[in-house]
């Protein structure tokens, strides 16, 4: 499964596509450019050269973090609009040099300004920023007014030699990443093997086999979501068609290395003979060192496990038990199978066009940030929306973060002025860095320790390279200011700590212009101070102005794994009812995995406690919900078949489906509203009644595939049916004789789409009473939504999404002897 061992596997594995890397190598790029070309053009148009590096690398430096965009063209237009905000605020800022108050007023605006355009995407994010970072420097550096159209030109040169490089040598290419991610998911899978040839050690520490297994699996599924979630973004895949068979490959071969992961501890839990065991092990290291390009030979492998486990079968005698260790080797073979299929298809179309394309065309599930799965970010965006229900409270989610910005910063700004009037803006820094990219106290506060520790580390580092390398030595300290940024880039997706100790390792050279050894202590000591005070203030404000707790948004989570666990359950039904339905049943599975990390990152507790000392009902409830998982996947798998049931066997599954959703949208309300009221009902009897009857067909690869939907069916029912009792709903054996609408409610379908979606629009629904209650939500898939549950009266539809602020229309759903849909379409 990846051939020899390389030198850059380990690099590859802790970073899907390089991602990281490639961050660190666009900064050291982009900032010896951008300092070179400043340096170069104060010279020429008689400039400080202080003034021309600080305006040019300026340039560098925010095209590195703040434009990373995978076509030429859009690179393009973000990295040459920056001088223009920039150089614009550079002359407001000289203007105003003489009035404190006023500059720092300015200040405070920029910074909330900025908060409010990130809403409204990536360029509108980036003027904002270059507005902040533009008056900045011109406070910092003491631009006159004279020198600002020089400073233009400067800024617009730099730009542009930013960009020349960065296309020469970080010329954006998706498709290679796309093949530098099917590397890191080989090495992952080489792990997984590694594993299980230790657990099959009879001599190894069983325990600590199963860990590293554990931790082998999760690495492997952190990789193939990101590279699900990869396949969204521009020039990745030739097209959609092409997109969706490299999902589905990707997703089948993750779930043949699971089965292998099973099965191993399965068979080393029996007492199999040694033959077999070394069978098994070999089988494995075979199959591990296969070369990359040849998938297909894990199939000698498969055959070496096979006919050892015939052989075992043919000399067993009856109560040795040495039969019943054949059923898992066998499952091993087979699954081993199953990855040559998977991983040659999707390795090869990793290189060429698929020969038929895939019917239903990709469509995203898995949300990305800084190259990793997406963590709270989606569920507070779903709960802003939700409270947008009546008149004013509309424009909280868009003057939200301004405002806990705007009012963090005029809290911070008059107390760090008091501390140094010519470094306030640390105190500002430390606002803007902690509402970027947090949404609850948690994170906030997690990000304080990061900062915190990242700043004394960075200048115990950078003092003793300042040292040892001595004041005026101009390129050295140059080189250390790049190195430091450079290394900071790669690490910032790791862990924010490391982030900001190259920042600190490079500020401290930058200091020692100016400073003497003696008063550095005192200089970083100040910094630190500010940077924790606005790290502080902005928490406090976020806690208090609109606030939205972390229970709130976690529980948003859950209330979202449940919706997307939801949408495959009705996309199983469609399926087996209409086999020419445009259905992704792997993609609904995919997008419960994605859930699942926004519940992991939520759950994380700020600081970990021994076991005794903290309640252990967050940690049960993502267990299970990471059980419910594995099922899911399982289950998606198995059932993408087509499928003729008898009419009976058809009418029994839908009850099956039927009641299962209802549970779910039970459980959906309760998460939602707060309030646990309703009943679980178990599918798992009418599912074991269904297999009992089904089992009476011939065997085969099909009835095979059937009893193995249905088994993990019931397995998900079950640990869903444990996730609902802990969340205070009432769980029932018994199912009712027919699904009725859940207390007595109706149930709203509609399309929803927009001048620039025609197809339809993606987003998420929620649904509010006349009493300003939300009472039920759920997401809008290719521009349909349904939601159930909804009692007569008046409601408002508020529907959001990445593409469209929140739009809010009234409904009114009448009185009605029986339950049926009420149709509302939405045009945004």
């Amino acid at each position: 499964m990846g051939g020899p061992r390389r030198r850059w596997d380990w690099i590859l594995a802790a970073d899907p596509g390089l991602g990281q890397l490639q961050a660190g190598w666009r900064t050291l790029v982009a900032m010896v450019t951008s300092l070179a070309v400043g340096y170069g053009m104060a010279r020429a148009l008689d400039v400080p050269a202080m003034i021309g590096m600080m305006v040019g690398g300026m340039m560098g430096l925010m095209s590195a973090f703040a434009v990373a965009e995978n076509t030429w063209q859009r690179l393009g237009r973000a990295i040459l609009w920056m001088p223009f905000p920039y150089a614009a605020v550079l002359w407001l800022a000289a203007e105003l040099h003489d009035d404190r108050g006023l500059e720092i007023s300015l200040m405070v605006a920029a910074l909330a300004l900025t908060f409010f355009l990130a809403r409204f995407g990536q360029l509108s994010l980036l003027t904002g920023m270059m507005l902040f970072n533009g008056l900045m420097v011109g406070m910092m550096a003491d631009i006159p007014a004279s020198m600002s159209g020089k400073a233009f030109v400067v800024a617009l040169v730099s730009a542009a030699a930013v960009l020349a490089t960065r296309l020469v040598f970080c010329y954006p290419m998706p498709r290679e990443d796309l093949l530098r991610t099917q590397r890191a998911f080989v090495v992952e899978a080489r792990r997984v093997a590694d594993a299980a040839v230790e657990t099959l050690d009879p001599d190894a520490d069983r325990e600590r086999a199963v860990r590293r297994m554990t931790r082998a699996l999760h690495h492997l599924n952190v990789t193939t979501v990101t590279i699900d979630g990869r396949l969204a973004q521009p020039e990745v895949a030739a097209d959609p068609g092409m997109a969706e068979l490299l999902h589905r490959h990707l997703f089948d071969a993750e779930l043949a290395l699971r089965g292998i992961g099973r099965a191993v501890q399965d068979l080393a839990r029996l007492d199999a003979s040694p033959q077999l065991r070394e069978a098994v092990a070999v089988g494995l290291v075979i199959a591990r060192d296969t070369p990359l390009g040849s998938a297909q030979g894990l199939r000698p492998a498969a055959e070496r496990i096979r006919r050892q486990a015939h052989l075992v079968l043919g000399t067993s005698v009856a109560g040795d038990g040495q039969a019943e260790t054949v059923e898992p080797a066998c499952r091993v073979a087979q699954l081993l199978d199953s990855l040559a299929d998977s991983l040659s298809h999707w390795l090869a179309l990793g290189w060429d066009s698929p020969e038929c394309p895939a019917r239903v065309p990709f469509q995203p599930t898995v949300a990305l940030e800084r190259d990793r799965p997406a963590g709270s970010a989606a569920a507070t965006k779903r709960l802003l929306a939700s409270r947008t229900e009546k008149s004013w409270r509309r424009a909280i989610p868009f003057v939200r973060a301004p405002l806990h910005a705007g009012i963090a910063a005029a809290i911070v700004c008059p107390i760090t002025d008091a501390i140094d009037p010519q470094r306030f803006y640390w105190g500002l820094v430390g606002v803007m860095i902690t509402l970027f990219g947090t949404n609850t106290t948690h994170e906030r506060l997690r990000k304080l320790g990061h900062r915190m520790a990242g700043t004394v580390a960075g200048a115990v580092i950078g003092i003793v390279l300042l040292r040892l390398m001595g004041h005026g030595h101009v390129y050295g300290t140059l080189t250390v200011i790049v190195a430091g940024l450079t290394l900071g880039a790669w690490g910032m997706q790791r862990a924010y700590a490391l982030w900001v100790v190259g920042l600190v390792v490079a500020l401290v050279q930058l200091y020692g212009l100016t400073t003497s050894y003696g008063g550095m202590d005192h200089l970083l000591g100040e910094r630190l101070l500010d940077n924790g005070l606005g790290i502080l203030v902005a928490t406090v404000c976020a806690a208090l102005i609109f606030p939205l707790s972390s229970r709130r948004i976690t529980r948003e989570a859950e209330r979202g794994y449940v919706s997307t666990v939801d949408a495959l359950v009705s996309q199983l039904a469609l399926r087996w009812e209409d086999p020419e339905a445009p259905v992704r049943l792997r993609g609904a599975a995919r997008a419960v995995d994605s859930a699942l990390f926004e519940v992991v990152s939520l759950a994380r507790p700020l600081v970990r406690m021994p076991r005794g000392l903290r309640g252990r009902d967050a940690e049960n409830r993502t267990a299970l919900l990471t059980t419910a998982t594995g099922h899911a996947r399982a289950l998606a798998a198995a059932a993408d078949i087509d499928i003729d049931l008898a009419p009976a066997s058809a009418e029994r599954f839908a009850r099956i489906t039927t009641t299962l959703s209802r549970s779910l949208h039970t459980l959906d309300r309760s998460l939602t509203t707060g309030e646990p009221e309703g009943d679980w009902h178990r599918v798992s009897p009418l599912v074991r009644e269904l297999r009992a009857d089904l089992d009476q067909a011939p065997p085969g690869p099909r009835a095979s595939r059937i009893r193995t939907t249905l088994r993990e069916l019931a397995a998900l029912d079950e640990t869903l049916a444990g996730y609902a009792e802990r969340c205070g709903l009432t769980v029932h054996s018994d199912v009712p004789v027919a699904p009725a609408a859940s207390h007595g409610g109706m149930t709203v379908t509609g399309v929803v789409r927009c001048a620039a979606h025609p197809a339809g629009c993606a987003g998420w629904l929620t649904v509010i009473d006349a009493r300003g209650k939300r009472v039920a939500a759920g997401p809008v898939r290719s521009g349909r939504y349904r939601v159930g549950g909804l009692r007569p009266g008046s409601h408002t539809l508020v529907v959001a999404g990445t593409s469209h602020a929140p739009h809010a229309e009234f409904l009114y759903v009448p009185q009605a002897r029986e339950a049926r849909p009420v149709s509302h379409d939405m045009r945004l």
